[in-house]
């Protein structure tokens, strides 16, 4: 009887136990000498955040962090960030002295809150707002805090800056990798001593800038307005605390809060009711200008211009080489010096510097606020010969700045009105200029019979030019090196670079007179050999055939855009030649030669063998040769035909996008044309261009994703010809993602399920890229950003085109004839 009482008090007591350990573990908090588990979480009362352990994606560290409870957690904060925990036998307690403490299984601390004098009385608590609190039980007096220690991440509620009332400074730290938190070269806050305003800092150095705060919204995010946060505000007083914070009102179930992720973008991520993921509503930088500085000193960037960069009125490239090459970073130096530059005692009152008004501006960096109303800024600027431009904006006053111009920007909407001090004499010019258009007008419209009467001579001598220059280049009696700069009188108005032209004779002795063994493909253009020149540099000699469909325009255009294009995804073209009726170009020589040898040949050799890593820096690369296309070079260029063996790779399997023949230069606010004369490739044709001449950036996007999933299968697009009945690449891949089978798709030689959940985020981007619709498939910017996880949620693919056949081709049906082995093809009047 005894022994069975027994018994029964140490069941009770057991259960008494385990009641405890799962009440705790389900609570907001823990106390004095309890012990949060690595299975176990602190859950706060709004039920919208928990505290406990977690592993990062493809990660096997534990860390204790803090993360939002929703179906797709995000981690928000990290205690250990440099100390991970190496297996799950970690726990989370207050030790003795009143600390929160990391301790591993052999009882050792990896971190603590490191509060001295610390209180044996203490509590840790998961307030609702999502902040780890340490308390004095005693007075409820708050010791430590995580909002003061912060991670990636700002909540409402959090000071982002300096508070003297705590004596801390808050920066937002980003991660080192998506799978390491610790610190990255990443940092966001304040600079107090400037006007209040936002950085993002890359290892210490301006990488992003808000612009200004007026009390509503930072003047330097155009897409900001006042009702962007409903409660954001900077704190600032007089004992040097600077901080800014925002809450937001009760949306029932939608929450926000913004991140800086590991490659420095600062986002703001929302996440909808009924939803499961959170949606990038806002990064910055937004585009090239965004980033600090883009066109250095009195530079001014406008993402919407081409080139981007251009100085300010009055001021020239500091170094017109470099500037010329699209290398800004230099800036631009004053054309005309202002008048406390001169010796001024006996300048004249009208010859007075001026300013130059510039409209929806970003505003420089290193504001100087002065206390002057807005009907005397101009004058106080004018009087204090330190002073280069000003601004007034209501909600911040009035701005002078006495140093270089630095990080200027054009807006198409909102910004600044920002004006700059300039000469006297800058003002005289233009004056001047509108003189002189008074008188020539005239002038011209008094001479416009004598012109048309010229037209027609002008006409006839023009045509003999023309046969003259035609004669001039099939001469054999050029000498073996010179410089070409020929024109071309297109509807873009392009021009030759000064390019080396080589002789006939230099590359047939280079390439052991074309010999079958030097060799090294043939495409649609023609043979390309291999060879060396007497120097010892090896190159690459594209020699156009007789019977090629692609004739003279082909060469000449791809010489005019190649030769303005400077890439390190870009093949580099060296020369060419037009001796004796030959038409060759001349490029670096890339060893691994064409990527489709690597995809598609049958090779087996380790050397020829590309494992996922290096799969996914030739899709990263081919992506960023695209974007300096697209977007980032002194032209705006459409290749009309990237495939796989238009992809050359040197020496470490670094991608170069080659042959620019079928190439068209857009001009700077075009986003699309037509043509009658479609050329490319089958299978690598978006089907707006393939059916009615319609070609865009959204066209090449289309031949990049179909490239992409060649790449991640290993086998062509148009791989499934031999039964006419079968289904294209795409169509295979849309069916597999529709029975969520996508993982068949990828070539065996890869297959990794450590990294299934990576290749399968890429075989989605690809499908997105090869939607019907141009205006549904995503810009390469945008499609870079999906693939480094910048954009964390991707959006569902529609389905691609080309995807249904006829059940088998019939005589006669009018099909759009395409060849099977990767060659270019020209389709007349396509429609």
């Amino acid at each position: 009887m005894k022994l069975l009482s027994c018994k029964k008090i140490f069941l009770w007591c057991a259960i008494l136990v385990l009641f405890f350990h799962i009440a705790n573990a389900s609570s907001d908090s823990i106390s004095i000498n309890q012990f949060l588990q690595d299975s176990e979480t602190l859950v706060a009362n709004n039920k919208r955040f928990k505290l406990g352990f977690f592993s990062p994606e493809n990660s096997t560290n534990r860390y204790v962090g803090i993360m939002f409870t929703v179906q797709s957690p995000s981690v928000i904060w990290v205690a250990n960030r440099d100390k991970p925990l190496q297996d799950s036998s970690g726990t989370l307690t207050i030790s003795e002295d009143g600390n929160l403490v990391i301790m591993n299984g052999q009882n050792k601390s990896l971190w603590s809150s490191n509060i001295s004098p610390a209180l044996r009385n203490s509590t840790a608590q998961l307030l609702d707002t999502g902040n780890l609190v340490l308390k004095d039980n005693s007075s409820g007096r708050v010791l430590w805090e995580s909002f003061s220690d912060l991670s990636d991440s700002l909540l409402q509620h959090m000071k982002l800056g300096i508070d003297k009332s705590t004596n801390t400074t808050n920066l937002l730290k980003s991660w080192r990798s998506p799978v390491d938190p610790s610190d990255g070269s990443f940092s966001a806050g304040t600079k107090p001593e400037t006007i209040p305003q936002i950085f993002i800092w890359k290892n210490g150095l301006p990488h992003w800038r808000s612009g200004p705060w007026n009390k509503q919204v930072f003047i330097g995010v155009p897409e900001m307005t006042s009702f962007y946060f409903s409660g954001f505000e900077l704190v600032s007083d007089n004992t040097g605390t600077t901080y800014f914070s925002y809450s937001y009102a009760d949306q029932g179930d939608d929450m926000l809060y913004l991140v800086l992720n590991s490659t420095g973008f600062l986002q703001q991520k929302n996440l909808y009711a009924g939803k499961n993921e959170w949606e990038v509503t806002w990064a910055g930088p937004a585009n090239e200008c965004d980033f600090y500085g883009k066109c250095g000193p009195f530079g001014s960037c406008d993402a919407n211009g081409s080139p981007i960069c251009t100085c300010l009125q009055g001021f020239k490239p500091k170094n017109q080489e470099e500037w010329g090459k699209g290398n800004w970073t230099n800036g631009c130096i004053r054309k005309t010096m202002l008048e406390n530059e001169r010796n001024n005692s006996n300048i004249e009152q009208v010859k007075q510097d001026w300013f130059l008004k510039l409209q929806s501006m970003k505003v420089p960096d290193f504001a100087i606020l002065v206390s002057f109303e807005e009907e005397d800024c101009e004058s106080g600027c004018l009087r204090n010969f330190s002073c280069i431009a000003y601004s007034y904006y209501i909600g911040i006053g009035c701005m002078h700045w006495e140093r270089s111009l630095i990080d200027v920007q054009k807006f198409s909407k909102s910004g600044a009105d920002l004006f700059i001090r300039l000469a006297y004499t800058e003002q005289d010019q233009k004056k001047d200029n509108k003189l002189a258009i008074g008188i020539v007008l005239p002038v011209i419209c008094s001479i416009v019979i004598a012109i048309l009467g010229y037209i027609s001579y002008k006409l006839r001598a023009k045509h003999r030019g023309r046969k003259r220059k035609s004669e001039l280049l099939s001469s054999k009696s050029l000498p073996s090196y010179y410089k070409l700069s020929l024109g071309r009188d297109d509807n873009n108005q392009v021009k030759f670079e000064d390019l080396p032209l080589y002789n006939f004779d230099m590359l047939a002795n280079a390439t052991d007179n074309f010999h079958q063994s030097s060799k090294l493909g043939q495409g649609g253009f023609g043979p390309v050999y291999k060879g060396k020149l007497s120097e010892g540099q090896d190159i690459a000699v594209k020699r156009l055939s007789q019977s090629s469909a692609q004739g003279l325009e082909e060469f000449m255009n791809e010489v005019v855009v190649i030769s303005k294009l400077q890439h390190r995804n870009l093949v580099r073209l060296l020369g060419c030649c037009i001796e004796r009726g030959e038409k060759m170009l001349v490029y670096e020589f890339m060893p691994k030669r064409s990527l489709d040898a690597y995809l598609f040949g049958a090779h087996f050799e380790e050397e020829y063998f590309l494992d996922w890593s290096k799969r996914v820096i030739i899709i990263e690369g081919i992506g960023r040769g695209l974007l300096y296309l697209h977007r980032d070079s002194r032209l705006r260029i459409i290749h009309r035909d990237l495939k796989a063996s238009n992809i050359l790779l040197d020496e470490y399997l670094n991608p170069k996008i080659s042959d620019f023949g079928m190439a068209r230069i857009f001009e700077g606010n075009q986003d699309q044309a037509n043509t009658i004369r479609v050329v490319g490739t089958y299978g690598y044709m978006a089907p707006e261009y393939a059916m009615e001449g319609r070609f865009s950036e959204k066209s090449d996007v289309y031949s990049f994703g179909v490239l992409l999933l060649e790449i991640i299968s290993g086998r062509r697009n148009t791989s499934f010809h031999e039964d006419d009945c079968a289904l294209s690449l795409l169509a295979y891949a849309w069916k597999l993602w529709n029975e969520n089978m996508i993982v068949e798709l990828v070539d065996p030689k890869i297959i990794d399920l450590q990294l299934k959940k990576e290749i399968q985020r890429y075989v989605h981007v690809g499908l997105l890229c090869v939607q019907e619709y141009a205006e549904d498939r995503p810009n390469v910017s945008t499609v870079l950003s999906m693939l480094t996880r910048e954009i964390a949620d991707l959006p569902c693919p529609k389905q691609p085109a080309f995807t249904t056949r006829p059940a088998c081709s019939k005589k006669g049906s009018s099909r759009i004839q395409g060849s099977v082995n990767d060659v270019s093809v020209t389709i007349m009047e396509g429609r």
